[in-house]
């Protein structure tokens, strides 16, 4: 399987990653060949419902799987070095330092009895061998950085003191105290209100222009991934379904999970009155209990006799996008008229 090529150089390739949970006797296929590629100064969106893989997806990155959970398979090469090869040594060198995460919840990720300063400041003390001094000024410039007003005040000060949406500028200033080339942002606006968000979006794109970084947004927000994304991996029961570029993606969607999950998006422009919201009929399969063939099979309205036998891989086109469905294959047995697209909502 290859990873698309685009025009740039890819700062990040994850090449068949398998990531399994054992439990007892059961493995349980969490992350199961995942492909993907994120190009230099560029943002890849990986989107997908909850269970999806996502967030599993970028901590086997870092190489953060904690038992019972373990990366069984693949490559993660980053800057043309498989991550998975790493000493632990190694991988804390580069951890906060070439690449950076913000987690899901600021409140549960910072830790309460240190002040902001002091855990912003621990990175400048581990990659780059600041004295606590000089950690704590450069705290204070990564508070300005991230627009936190009176950095000076709040630099001394406890999680529990701040709004959720400073908590946010928080770990955002923590995630980028050391310049990393590549950021990965777990749900960065999750819980918050829709200000902040467009206030948090907007911080972030600013800093990856003037610091020329890659990002990996983690999101179920297609309209976070519409404002911020450059390419699209969409993600359902531990793999990659539909990868392309995002102005492709919303113009022409053509997985029928993907067409699902975008005719879901209420529509400002559309006046329902008695219709209801177009929903994905069904749910997300057990990992437990996987379906023999295509894992959407179950829930999609044009599944034929191949789907429900036979997992289709996941092909390139000639515009490097990538789809894993067998309508788009010479093997589809089913009506050869389906038009995917003609059931999104105009």
């Amino acid at each position: 399987m290859t990873t698309i090529v685009n025009d740039n150089q890819p700062i990040l390739e994850v090449r068949d990653l398998r990531t399994s949970f054992f439990t007892g006797n059961v493995e349980v296929k969490a992350v199961d060949g995942v492909n993907f590629s994120v190009p230099k100064g560029k943002t890849l969106g990986i989107v997908g419902e909850s269970g999806s893989g996502k967030s599993i997806t970028s901590l086997s990155i870092l190489r953060l799987i904690q038992n019972p959970g373990k990366v069984v398979g693949g490559e993660v090469v980053f800057k043309g070095k498989n991550l998975l090869e790493k000493s632990e040594a190694q991988m804390r060198k580069i951890r906060g330092n070439e690449i950076s995460m913000i987690f899901q919840e600021p409140m549960t990720s910072l830790n309460p009895v240190y002040t902001v300063g002091q855990q912003i400041g621990e990175a400048f003390q581990i990659h780059e061998g600041l004295g606590k001094k000089k950690a704590i000024e450069r705290s204070i410039e990564m508070l300005k950085l991230v627009g936190i007003p009176s950095p000076e005040k709040r630099v001394h000060q406890y999680p529990h003191e701040l709004s959720g949406g400073m908590r946010q500028r928080v770990m955002i200033a923590m995630a980028l105290a050391c310049n990393p080339e590549l950021l990965i942002a777990d749900e960065p606006t999750t819980a918050l209100d829709v200000t902040i968000q467009a206030q948090i979006l907007e911080l972030m794109k600013d800093l990856q222009d003037r610091l020329g970084m890659s990002i990996i947004m983690i999101t179920h927000d297609l309209g976070v991934v519409a404002e911020t994304c450059d390419y699209v991996a969409v993600m359902y029961c531990g793999k990659v379904i539909e990868y392309a570029q995002v102005d492709e993606l919303f113009k022409n969607p053509r997985h029928p999970y993907t067409v699902g999950l975008l005719n879901s998006l209420p529509r400002h422009d559309i006046d329902l009155e008695d219709e209801e919201l177009s929903v994905i009929k069904g749910s997300v399969p057990s990992p437990t209990d996987l379906p023999k063939g295509c894992r959407f099979a179950p829930r999609c309205p044009h599944a034929s006799d191949i789907c429900a036998l036979r997992l289709p891989n996941l092909e390139e086109d000639e515009n490097g996008n990538q789809i894993r469905c067998w309508i788009y294959s010479e093997e589809w047995d089913g009506d050869p008229e389906v038009n995917v697209h003609a059931e999104r909502t105009t």
